[in-house]
């Protein structure tokens, strides 16, 4: 069986970076979804796929996947330059501004 270990992106809809420090691992779906013709809705009989792990760090996640023998792959995180401004937010409110502030 094969897995995949990632630390998820941050949510594109916050600023924030919540669930986005730990470690995930993904099973990879053994058999392809079907199309159910009554609903319409998708289906499979694999089970595995859908189970998330959630770890600390990569290094115990590799260790879980070792210890019960799975193939895996690391896919690793691309780091995220910080968009700090000079002023920041409150520069915008500044008595000190230079242009007028519109919308």
């Amino acid at each position: 069986m094969r897995a995949r270990i990632y630390r998820p992106a941050r949510n594109a809809m916050q600023s924030g970076s919540a669930k986005s420090k730990m470690w995930v691992l993904e099973f990879s779906p053994c058999q392809a979804r079907k199309i159910d013709p009554l609903m319409g809705w998708t289906s499979s009989g694999d089970m595995d796929s859908q189970v998330k792990l959630r770890f600390e760090d990569q290094a115990s996640a590799e260790a879980y996947a070792k210890a019960h023998g799975l193939e895996y792959t690391i896919i690793s995180p691309k780091t995220r330059r910080p968009n700090l401004r000079p002023g920041g937010y409150g520069d915008n409110f500044a008595t000190s501004r230079r242009q007028v502030w519109t919308h």
